[in-house]
């Protein structure tokens, strides 16, 4: 379901950059407009390439990895306070 929202979405801002771009006046000079078409199209160019990197599944490996990091860290503090909880249990 999640990537067909993203393959929608990035369909959308495509069609959006499609329509818009021709209309935008870009080409005459650094002026208002032609910051504002710019600065627009990179940010349409920026939702698009989010969606991409999301239906290719490229940050999957990182979050595996970040999966691994925090059981390594759950593990870890488990052992201390067993070991807080023994050395407590054996002062009595």
């Amino acid at each position: 379901m999640k990537e067909f929202k993203s393959v929608a979405y990035m369909s959308l801002a495509l069609g959006m950059l499609i329509y818009a771009v021709p209309r935008l006046e870009i080409g005459h000079g650094l002026t208002w407009p032609a910051v504002f078409g710019i600065v627009w199209i990179g940010f349409a160019l920026l939702v698009v390439a989010a969606h991409l990197h999301r239906i290719l599944g490229v940050d999957e490996e990182t979050k595996r990895e970040m999966a691994r990091v925090r059981r390594f860290s759950r593990m870890q503090r488990e052992q201390w306070l067993g070991r807080k909880v023994r050395m407590l249990s054996s002062k009595k």
